[in-house]
């Protein structure tokens, strides 16, 4: 998909420029969700509903194509055990059609078990990427309430890199401080073979505020984040790993660097 080249490229249209979801709704229920925000601002779900899951039968049943370039699944929802039999029937439909996929999910360990074994046979076409904003399962507890803890996510990353899986770690939004943040990238690296994307939590008060995650605890946590990442604290973090061929940053931070937007989607660069 060519862009507009007036347009720089955001999101995730910079990982891929194709996504494919079937469910409505996240039992992970993450605080800062921009899917629940869209869907709560749209009238498709509320608040109190989003974290049931409702599973579009049409889409999951419907017939999938050859895309031209890497497919994002989910891009909406994530993958949760409830529906692992359906995730796994969709993903090998997108496979067997010869789509390269970007599964994108805060990981179950018996998702990523099953999928790994599985759907070994389609190993080159599938790239993890994990969601780890936190090496402290406090900070994740906070945010994304129902996902899971950072052991079951690191081990869930250590096992699809030991299986000979395509291994990558999305750090967006990042849920902790810089120094910690260098600590956690650093840890995940030897597990992966692919890139740590790094990114800033993103319209972040305006999510909260939508999604009716506004008490005073909530946004007095997400104040701390104005000074964790300051412009000069993101320098900092950049200078840490601005030789690392495996480090890559999302367009928040690539704004305060003045680094080049891409003005292709599915670069993944």
């Amino acid at each position: 998909m060519i862009l507009d080249k007036n347009k720089p490229v955001f999101g995730t249209l910079e990982w891929a420029p194709h996504n494919e979801n079937f469910i409505n709704g996240c039992a992970h229920d993450c605080r800062y969700c921009y899917s629940k925000e869209m869907a709560i601002r749209f009238k498709r779900k509320t608040s109190e509903s989003w974290p049931e899951e409702v599973v579009n039968q049409r889409k999951l049943n419907s017939v999938v194509k050859k895309y031209k370039g890497r497919v994002m699944f989910p891009s909406s929802h994530d993958i949760t055990p409830d529906h692992l039999e359906d995730a796994l029937f969709y993903l090998r439909k997108l496979l067997s059609a010869g789509n390269d996929v970007l599964l994108v999910t805060k990981p179950h360990f018996e998702l990523v078990e099953s999928i790994s074994s599985d759907l070994n046979s389609y190993k080159t076409q599938l790239l993890f990427r994990f969601t780890i904003g936190s090496a402290d399962s406090d900070i994740l507890k906070f945010w994304e309430p129902h996902a899971p803890d950072f052991d079951e996510r690191f081990n869930s990353l250590i096992h699809a890199c030991d299986m000979g899986f395509n291994t990558s770690v999305s750090i967006e939004p990042m849920l902790d401080k810089i120094d910690n943040i260098i600590s956690l990238a650093n840890r995940l690296l030897p597990y992966v073979t692919d890139a740590v994307w790094i990114g800033k939590p993103n319209f972040l008060l305006r999510r909260l505020c939508t999604n009716a995650e506004d008490s005073q605890e909530v946004l007095n946590r997400a104040k701390e984040f104005d000074s964790w990442y300051s412009d000069s604290e993101i320098h900092r973090l950049f200078m840490e790993f601005k030789d690392h061929p495996q480090i890559k940053w999302k367009d928040s931070i690539k704004k305060v660097l003045g680094l080049s937007m891409p003005h292709r989607s599915g670069l993944d660069i």
